[in-house]
């Protein structure tokens, strides 16, 4: 029998997982497994306990049940037991006997509790149901996240899980609020022909359900053997001395990632001794700041606030010392003052390996950079472009005087000649239109107009007409 599905499997496979068809010896095709080291061993319970703990969906979801003894079900069987809802489920024995003891004493389990039972062990009939009915899940699941987009519901259906005897459907999704999904349940039983429930689950409860790989290049703690969630909160990264990245901080689910919280008490262990208000030294050579802090290693890092070239590793005896003498009104000379203070760590508690202190000296003072001359390229294109643009205006100047050749005006000797630069090209001259120089504008219209009336007004003394014609003749 192949697995019915796995976390780890690629989808390439055409048996998921590691391809060992259900007999992993290791139990890594199922979710949240537990070893029933007792059961392996052949170990006897002294006290026979009738309860099993039966998974269902590949770890997906674990409860307890009554085992009676005609069933005669152990660890590794596959067992169909009674459903709360009606009906019945089709799962696998993960526990049994006296470890089954203390699971539930841990979950808060009371054994004189109404639990329901196992009717018998699945055959391969039931097995063959199950695994056609967990087929079908994936595009009962899309078909049910188009109908609940329809409605304009604001939900995310993460997962689907049929009962073994396919009359119930729990539909598992995740909201940010509380979401009325009355008309939402009449469709899918009108759809899928079911009995419908809905669940809410978390962010983090979806990812344990789903399974991935984090960036570690494992799968999720939450998806294998993670069970109960605790908070975690960025103080857990700031003891750590990890930068407050929001990208590098959250896993899949997007909440923070819950291996926060493994190593945390080893820090707050270790950070007790390092002094609360350490974050700046007064020094007679000037303020040191701190720069980094290695935990394990006991060293905090300062450099001086002027001059960031150089680290000064401190021991936490050393920074507590100069501390004192700070509270006592004397202050340090220097930090290299600050590391003769107290002794320095002994050769077996210090580590083999150690850091290496980067010593940069300032190269401020010492080189001194030419200042850069500005070039006057710049300047030489404008006078061009300045000398282009004016000669441009004067011919567009000169060419409706070019066009009326009758109309030429005499050449004013005493008008100055246009100053020119020597880079700006010299614009054609015409005789009939003299330019105007670059101080000085050029004749308004007006006197233009003034000048023809003057030519043509009737001389009194010419013989002809007022208007200049010739006489007539006698």
């Amino acid at each position: 029998m192949g697995c019915l599905g796995c976390s780890c499997s690629t989808g390439k496979d055409s048996v998921k997982g590691c391809r060992s068809n259900g007999g992993c010896a290791t139990g890594g095709c199922n979710r949240h497994n537990t070893y029933d080291w007792l059961t392996a061993m052949g170990i006897q319970d002294p006290e026979p306990f009738d309860f099993v703990e039966v998974s269902f969906k590949n770890g997906a979801r674990k409860d307890f049940f009554k085992n009676p003894p005609h069933t005669r079900a152990t660890t590794g069987d596959w067992v169909l037991v009674e459903s709360a809802s009606g009906g019945y489920d089709v799962g696998v024995i993960s526990l049994s006997g006296e470890l089954v003891r203390l699971q539930m004493k841990r979950k808060r389990v009371r054994p004189d509790s109404r639990q329901q039972s196992v009717i018998r062990k699945a055959h391969e009939r039931d097995l063959e149901r199950l695994d056609q009915l967990r087929k079908t899940e994936r595009d009962v699941m899309i078909r049910a996240r188009v109908i609940a987009r329809s409605l304009d519901l604001r939900m995310k259906i993460g997962d689907v899980e049929f009962q073994g005897d396919g009359r119930k459907c729990t539909f598992y999704y995740t909201a940010d609020g509380r979401v009325d999904f009355r008309e939402l349940i009449r469709h899918y039983a009108r759809e899928f022909n079911v009995r419908v429930e809905m669940r809410q689950i978390g962010a983090r409860q979806e990812s344990a359900r789903l399974g991935g790989l984090g960036n570690c290049g494992r799968e999720l703690c939450c998806a294998t053997w993670l069970a109960e969630f605790k908070s975690v909160n960025t103080a857990a990264a700031r003891y750590q001395n990890l930068a407050i990245n929001q990208t590098k901080l959250s896993g899949m689910c997007g909440r923070l990632k819950c291996c926060l919280n493994y190593e945390l008490d080893t820090y707050i262990d270790a950070l007790e001794d390092f002094p609360d208000k350490a974050e700046r030294l007064k020094t007679q050579a000037g303020l040191a700041i701190l720069v980094k802090t290695d935990v394990f290693k006991r060293l905090m890092y300062y450099t001086y606030a002027d001059d960031r070239g150089k680290l000064f590793a401190l021991h936490v005896d050393q920074v507590w010392e100069a501390l004192e003498r700070i509270k006592n009104g004397e202050l340090p000379a220097s930090l290299e003052e600050t590391l003769a203070l107290a002794p320095p760590p002994m050769p077996d508690e210090a580590d083999d390996e150690e850091e290496p202190v980067h010593d940069f000296e300032s190269v401020g003072n010492v080189l001194e950079l030419p200042i850069e001359k500005r070039k006057k390229k710049r300047k030489k294109k404008r006078k061009k472009r300045a000398g282009q643009s004016l000669a441009s205006a004067l011919e567009q100047a000169e060419e409706p005087l070019a066009q009326q050749p009758d109309q030429q005006k005499p050449p004013q000797k005493d008008a100055p000649k246009p100053l020119q630069s020597k880079e700006a090209p010299k614009p054609p001259q015409l005789k009939s239109a003299p330019t105007a120089p670059s101080g000085q504008t050029a004749p308004d219209s007006g006197e233009r107009k003034k000048k023809k009336k003057k030519k043509n007004r009737p001389n009194p003394n010419r013989p002809g007409g007022p208007d200049g014609s010739p006489p007539p003749a006698v």
